[in-house]
């Protein structure tokens, strides 16, 4: 039994409207079908994206092994993976040929680098036409390729000892394919532009979060729940 009603019903009645809140941002209210988790997910996707733009310092990085040769055997794992590398190393000016799930891939490291640097670039600002219409597959698909075989290719040159060669690999998968795949479709927003909903967003985020522990608190100390500073006993 409550020890305070009214307390025990002012927590119970602050978490119904806890619920009714959540289920109406569950709810398909926000805009295109989506909730508000996912149009939050959006909103700061699109604000994040401005700032993730790093293809003019990769392609600084990548210009000193223009030249460079580099031959490796890179492991794709499946015969599709391989057969899409050897037609996108080919297309890059490289010699490469499929067998079974691994691709023997030689030529100029700057180029191929640089080739993958411009369909990140593409990716980057939702021109994935250009990916799909150079290689015949799907634009995800052939950012995929090049992440699964840089990867490998990465690993190779590593066992060759040409750490240096591996590091630029390495930035150009992390900060080049990875972005140009994560934000593809993406529709960059500045902070500025959207300081009103940023600000609604963290205030609500705030609010709702103690609403719920209030309401937890009350609905304690209802039913007689409540925290009491313990006594030092004396020896």
């Amino acid at each position: 039994m409550a020890a305070s009603k009214k307390e025990f019903f002012k927590g119970a009645t602050m978490a119904v409207i806890f619920f009714i809140v959540l289920a109406y941002m569950f709810s398909p209210s926000f805009g295109d079908g989506r909730n508000a988790f996912s149009a939050s997910d959006d909103l700061f996707n699109s604000i994040s994206k401005g700032s993730t733009y790093y293809i003019p310092s990769l392609r600084e990085q990548v210009q000193p092994l223009g030249g460079k040769v580099f031959k490796a055997t890179v492991e794709l794992k499946s015969d599709k993976l391989a057969g899409n590398a050897e037609h996108i190393f080919a297309t890059a000016g490289a010699e490469a040929k499929a067998a079974g799930q691994g691709c023997e891939v030689s030529g100029d490291l700057g180029a191929v680098l640089t080739r993958v640097l411009d369909d990140s670039d593409a990716m980057f600002h939702n021109k994935g036409d250009a990916l799909s219409s150079a290689y015949g597959i799907e634009e995800r698909e052939a950012m995929y390729t090049w992440w699964r075989a840089l990867t490998s290719l990465e690993t190779e040159l590593k066992h060759q000892k040409e750490f240096k060669a591996a590091k630029v690999v390495s930035e150009v998968i992390k900060r080049g394919v990875e972005v140009g795949y994560n934000y593809y479709g993406i529709v960059p927003q500045s902070a500025a532009g959207d300081a009103g909903v940023l600000t609604f967003a963290l205030i609500f985020y705030v609010v709702y979060t103690l609403w719920w522990g209030y309401s937890i608190f009350f609905m304690a100390e209802g039913m007689g729940l409540a925290m009491k500073g313990g006594h030092k006993k004396e020896t």
